[in-house]
């Protein structure tokens, strides 16, 4: 039992790694609709620098999983029939196909009607890569990851840090951004992970084995995921606060509150490692 922060590289991984995939497609929405505008885009893709930053951080926390950098090679020797090497080859594939398109853009060699197929691509595949997170805890000897709220999470997180970090970038990069849809969107995350944590606590007193029930796993279950939604409320809240007052939000309200949310959904990612049990003798739920 524990907060599940003994896997702490997963952790990282899998939120930072959906955060990057949001980010992407937002700043990419972004950069496409700045394309009568080259300044805007040139300043657009150099501050996307930092996706790919955050993103390597990512890839090298999921290598310290595996003990040592020389096994990273093996986790692709069963792409297509291992959920596991599938995430791995999606997450490469989305890693590299943006960071090309933002190294071609940044140095001026990237053609118009090009660029925009490519980035197209790339936010698509950032999508298809957090479909493979979700594979990979499609269990069915894990009977509390087995179910569509892991689904449902990785996804949320995607809409939760998502549209912040890219209004962060887009801020950074001094161009017009429709900050009130995207807060809305990440207002909607926000409620629909409220409700995926009622009633996945609700489901949790129907899990059991035969020498464990599901609920004892995280004693502090309720309580951490209370300091988890405050944290979001706290991020949303430096992004929205501006909003309301029909002032434009600062980059530095910005980055405190991606922070704050990336600080929630930290402990919201450490919960379901925390939640992992095995079928055992019998499963019932």
């Amino acid at each position: 039992m524990g907060s599940g922060w003994h896997e702490w590289p997963l952790v990282l991984f899998t939120v930072l790694g959906q955060c990057v995939a949001g980010a992407t497609i937002v700043t990419g929405l972004g950069w496409l609709a700045a394309r009568h505008e080259p300044a805007d885009q040139r300043r657009i893709a150099l501050n996307m620098f930092f996706l790919w930053v955050v993103m390597g951080i990512a890839f090298f926390a999921s290598v310290l999983h595996l003990g040592s950098p020389l096994r990273a090679f093996n986790s692709l020797n069963r792409v297509g029939s291992s959920a596991l090497s599938n995430e791995i080859a999606s997450g490469s594939v989305f890693f590299a196909v943006g960071g090309f398109w933002w190294l071609l853009s940044v140095m001026g060699k990237m053609p118009a009607a090009l660029g925009r197929f490519w980035l197209l691509v790339s936010m698509v595949l950032g999508l298809v890569f957090v479909w493979a997170m979700t594979r990979v805890y499609q269990i069915d000897t894990v009977p509390t990851w087995y179910n569509g709220y892991t689904t449902a999470s990785f996804f949320l997180t995607v809409l939760l840090t998502g549209p912040l970090f890219a209004a962060l970038l887009l801020k950074m990069s001094k161009v017009p951004f429709n900050g009130k849809f995207f807060a809305s969107v990440s207002v909607l995350g926000y409620l629909l992970s409220i409700a995926v944590v009622v009633m996945q606590t609700a489901d949790l007193g129907f899990i059991h084995s035969s020498v464990q029930q599901a609920n004892a796993l995280l004693p502090d279950w309720g309580t951490l995921q209370v300091w988890r939604f405050v944290l979001l409320a706290a991020g949303l809240g430096c992004w929205l606060c501006p909003l309301l007052r029909r002032v434009p939000p600062r980059a530095a309200g910005l980055a405190l509150g991606l922070i704050l949310m990336l600080a929630g959904e930290l402990i919201g990612r450490g919960l379901f490692y925390g939640l992992h049990m095995t079928v055992g003798m019998a499963i019932a739920g």
